[in-house]
């Protein structure tokens, strides 16, 4: 039997691209608690403004990335995508430690953009082909507490820069993510659905014709909508729920970080869990249960974001980040499944890095927008604002976004004796 048959490798591959997520997560973010320690070195990063350059630039790249990655994650085989992806945003990682310009981290974090653009449609296809409808959210909602705790652990960065240096944190972090693509060379799989002998991947149609099919779902685009407002408090809390913590709880960067990205990321783990579970169940007996699950996550996040903006206590401000990052796992966890009721097979990771791009272009507008929030001093003010645009989102998806079964091939049920 071939590695990829057996009952538990489905699983294996979850705990392998979970570290993969880790890392993504974790280099991306580290540079959003370590901005203090860093102007000392290169003082444009003591401007908010040029600070929210440096992080929006990095999600325009990727954003622009994203379809482009998805076409290529349908069309070749996904474990050099990630393990070539990997491998370069750890080198730029390792690179950063060495930057003593804004201009070069400008840079570098541009080409970051590109190479962790490349892993988010190659990983979570790569999941989904293994898992149907009775394990899929799971195994999703797994693999982005990887992301979560890398978000948490990158909050850290402040802390470690600030006992060390930024330029040995950049230096530890790169030469973690680089060894561990070595390691996946040996254990990661492609999923092959053309036969025992076949190396490539499933989808012979054109990219013309893979967007053509998709341009004509009324359901995808609907999807793509939603996705993308939903993504404007998501990437808020990434990048600037640290300084909000700061300003408003009046701490210092080394422990507004911590605090601000392990309490939403403990609790999105929590959220993706539960939501994961409750979303296979449910979708068995219910072809919108995965619409409900996501909602009912998403309308938690509604309150969260009126008290992170208008709280001024250490209480309140974990209270409304614990009930935000369980709304938001909930709601994150969900998304690829969704889309697995909403497009076929060949096009699901072109369908879902045109999600990414979409969502992480109104990442890098808020992001740019809060920059100068908090330069003017109402982020906190313009972060309860973003409940309207929740509301909006649930709006379009309770009365518009309605999934279908499709039929799976080359899906092997594990679940049999």
């Amino acid at each position: 039997m071939r590695l990829t048959e057996k009952k538990s490798y489905r699983w294996w591959l979850v705990a392998l691209l979970w570290g993969v997520a880790l890392l993504n997560y974790m280099d991306r973010q580290m540079l959003a608690t370590m901005r203090p320690s860093m102007q000392t070195d290169i003082p444009e990063l003591a401007s908010a403004a040029n600070f929210g350059r440096l992080m929006g630039i990095f999600l325009w790249i990727y954003g622009c990335m994203s379809p482009v990655s998805g076409m290529i994650a349908d069309r070749f085989n996904r474990k050099w995508i990630i393990v070539g992806s990997l491998f370069v945003w750890s080198g730029v990682t390792f690179g950063m430690g060495y930057a003593d310009h804004f201009n070069t981290l400008y840079v570098l974090r541009a080409i970051m953009g590109v190479s962790e653009a490349l892993y988010i449609p190659a990983g979570l296809s790569l999941i989904a082909d293994f898992h149907d409808d009775r394990t899929r959210s799971l195994a999703v909602g797994l693999h982005m507490t990887g992301l979560y705790l890398g978000q948490a652990i990158g909050g850290f960065g402040a802390t470690i820069a600030a006992n060390y240096s930024w330029h040995t944190t950049f230096h530890s972090f790169g030469m973690v993510g680089m060894l561990y693509a070595l390691l996946l060379l040996l254990f990661l799989q492609e999923k092959n659905n053309l036969g025992p002998d076949a190396g490539g991947r499933i989808n012979n149609d054109t990219v013309a014709r893979s967007l053509h099919h998709l341009f004509q779902n009324r359901g995808f685009w609907l999807l793509v909508l939603y996705f993308a407002i939903s993504s404007l408090p998501g990437w808020a809390a990434k990048n600037w729920l640290p300084t909000l913590f700061a300003e408003n709880l009046q701490l210092p960067m080394s422990k507004a970080g911590p605090i601000a990205t392990i309490t939403v990321a403990v609790s999105s783990f929590i959220g993706v869990l539960f939501g994961g579970a409750l979303s296979d169940k449910w979708v068995t007996k219910h072809i919108r249960g995965r619409i409900y699950t996501s909602a009912i996550g998403l309308a938690l996040t509604i309150p969260s974001l009126l008290l992170l903006g208008f709280g001024n206590s250490i209480i309140s401000a974990i209270i409304a980040a614990v009930c935000f990052g369980i709304g938001y796992g909930m709601f994150d966890g969900n998304n690829m499944p969704i889309l697995c009721q909403l497009v076929p097979v060949k096009q699901r990771a072109t369908g879902y890095g045109l999600m990414n791009m979409s969502g992480v272009f109104f990442g890098a507008f808020i992001t740019d927008i809060l920059g100068k929030s908090s330069d003017a001093g109402r982020l906190g003010k313009d972060f309860a604002m973003l409940a309207l645009i929740v509301v909006a989102a649930l709006a379009v998806q309770l009365v518009f976004l309605k999934p279908r079964r499709l039929q799976e091939k080359n899906i092997p049920d594990f679940n049999k004796t």
